[in-house]
């Protein structure tokens, strides 16, 4: 996702209330009606990826990607690692019981993250 993006259940950026409609660019107005328009709620985190995804896709203003899967992969994976490696309290061993991972792998991949 690109920085500026609203995330689920996030509030939206406010944008100055001197400014009106007509003072925008077309362009403008529709980023700043995006913006002000109420943001979905997920109730699962199914809900929240394709909330995400929709969201993405449509700021995307005709940009070409690539990548979405490893994207979107990187961005669950590296706060999943975090949680666990939380609940666990660093041992790797039960996370990667947890998960259902090597521990090599998890290891591998707290270091892709810079979790380790």
């Amino acid at each position: 996702m690109k920085n500026n993006d609203t995330l689920p259940g996030s509030a939206p950026t406010p944008v100055a209330e001197s400014v009106s409609d007509h003072d925008l660019t077309e362009q403008d107005q529709q980023k700043h009606h995006l913006t002000n328009a109420p943001v979905a709620q997920a109730q699962t985190l199914r809900d929240s990826v394709s909330i995400a995804l929709n969201n993405y896709f449509a700021h995307l203003e005709g940009q070409d990607v690539t990548d979405v899967y490893e994207m979107v992969l990187s961005e669950v994976e590296a706060p999943l690692l975090e949680e666990v490696m939380k609940y666990t309290r660093n041992n790797q061993t039960k996370a990667s019981i947890l998960l259902g991972l090597n521990r090599g792998t998890l290891r591998k991949k707290l270091k892709q993250y810079g979790l380790l």
